[in-house]
């Protein structure tokens, strides 16, 4: 068996879970879910700047991404919004992650760069309008492939 062939939905399922995860500390935040927000039993007061908003990122673009609807748009506002996490809220209190407490902004932030450079895989909902509009107007798609060719020249 070849590894590429694994790729796909390997990469499938790193969105997936990765979404499902935001999504989760979206929820945890916004409704008290799961926890609280940190922890605390407790939602984020509404429309407070930047944790109401940032839990209103995370429970959209955790949806998204973990649908494969508009993965690339939605991972790149994820990332950013978790690079701005790390470097406002984590960096000013320790320069190393372990110590500031943003080991979870800074993976969220690698994970969906990753998934904005790569794309939602083959296991996707935009894939699968992909496939059945074939490339129709009014067909919701990313405008990159929706799979990386690997290892192709």
């Amino acid at each position: 068996m070849k590894v590429e062939r694994l790729s796909g939905p390997v990469l499938s399922l790193f969105r997936m879970v990765t979404g499902l995860l935001f999504l989760f500390h979206g929820l945890a935040s916004m409704f008290g879910l799961f926890g609280g927000n940190r922890g605390t039993g407790q939602a984020v007061e509404f429309a407070v700047w930047p944790g109401w908003w940032a839990a209103l990122i995370q429970v959209v673009c955790g949806l998204l991404v973990l649908a494969g609807v508009f993965s690339r748009s939605a991972a790149t506002l994820a990332s950013g919004s978790m690079a701005y996490a790390y470097f406002v809220v984590h960096l000013p209190q320790d320069f190393l992650p372990l110590r500031n407490g943003g080991e979870l902004a800074a993976l969220f932030c690698w994970s969906f760069l990753i998934i904005a450079v790569l794309g939602p895989g083959p296991w996707a909902l935009d894939a699968l309008f992909r496939r059945r509009g074939d490339g129709a107007p009014g067909v919701l798609t990313d405008p990159l492939p929706a799979q990386p060719q690997f290892g192709k020249t």
